[in-house]
């Protein structure tokens, strides 16, 4: 799961970004009005924390602007404002859910998992798209019946290409959805082949078609459209 936090208090979002690390949450963060809206039109994010009160604008129009591009992302606005009629505004114009400050860690981290499953995976811990079966509570990922033994890496690509079926993605997206911010470490992103030819590998060898294919100079598809290819 990818989760873009927009704050601009530091100190609680590092907070965030170290209770949702051990959960094996990939977070971003941006501090400003400018930079979230920057990392918005960009990439695409599973759940985005979005505090009202931000420098250079408000983050009502935040919410405004995920909801004219069509994004998929959860919204979940946390704010120290608690009055009823910034919550109602905040719901009115798009947002998921609300949360006030100050709050628990372990509140956020369960509102963003029930956002995410609400969104992403309908509600069920399980999903199965044809021969694929994942268990999202206990990761147990199975092909055709057979366990398939993955990296978490290799556990995250497969979610990604599933929640985003016959999109074309770029290297640049993939490195910034598994990785977040500490992409910047590294020089290159051919990294991610190694990554996405093993998934692609233990798939086909326990009976999967090979959904994962290669886009010539683009990135990779999980095509869904697959007669008897081979």
């Amino acid at each position: 799961m990818k989760v873009l936090i927009i704050e601009d208090q530091k100190s609680l979002v590092q907070d965030i970004v170290e209770y949702l690390s051990n959960s094996q949450i990939i977070t971003e963060k941006a501090f400003t009005f400018e930079e979230a809206k920057g990392k918005i039109i960009s990439f695409e994010y599973d759940v985005i924390l979005i505090d009202l009160m931000l420098p250079g604008g408000n983050g009502l129009d935040l919410v405004e602007l995920l909801k004219e591009i069509h994004s998929k992302s959860a919204i979940l606005i946390i704010t120290a404002k608690d009055s009823l009629e910034d919550k109602i505004q905040g719901l009115e114009r798009g947002a998921d859910d609300y949360l006030s400050k100050p709050f628990h860690l372990a509140e956020l981290k369960a509102r963003i998992i029930a956002l995410y499953r609400r969104t992403r995976l309908s509600g069920n811990s399980v999903i199965i798209f044809e021969e694929i079966e994942i268990d999202t509570n206990t990761k147990n990922v199975k092909v055709c019946g057979n366990v398939l033994v993955l990296t978490q890496k290799e556990y995250e690509l497969l979610l990604l290409f599933l929640s985003n079926k016959n999109r074309v993605l770029g290297k640049n997206t993939i490195a910034e959805s598994l990785w977040g911010d500490y992409v910047d470490a590294y020089d290159n992103y051919d990294f991610i082949y190694q990554h996405i030819k093993n998934l692609r590998k233990k798939m086909i060898e326990n009976g999967s078609k090979p959904f994962i294919q290669n886009v010539y100079g683009t990135g990779y598809k999980f095509n869904t459209y697959l007669n008897e290819v081979s």
